[in-house]
């Protein structure tokens, strides 16, 4: 089963086509380079580390909240 994980794009690094992406508060590296028009702010669902999409401002901040839930973003 694959899965993606949504989260929110606090930096980005246009350099190295890179993104760091909150999680519930933990930043990780994932790659622009699928989708180079990403900004800062922005709900995106990341896989394999690539944002693989944009999502809306609602599906973004549900999703999240939907991931915290059920524990996705657990340390």
């Amino acid at each position: 089963m694959c899965l993606a994980i949504p989260g929110r794009v606090v930096r980005l690094d246009a350099e190295s086509s890179t993104a760091q992406v909150s999680y519930g508060g933990l930043c990780k590296s994932a790659s622009t380079m699928l989708l180079p028009d990403v900004s800062c702010g922005d709900y995106v669902l990341v896989h394999a580390g690539f944002i693989i999409q944009l999502l809306s401002e609602q599906d973004g901040a549900e999703l999240s909240r939907l991931a915290d839930e059920a524990g996705f973003y657990e340390q």
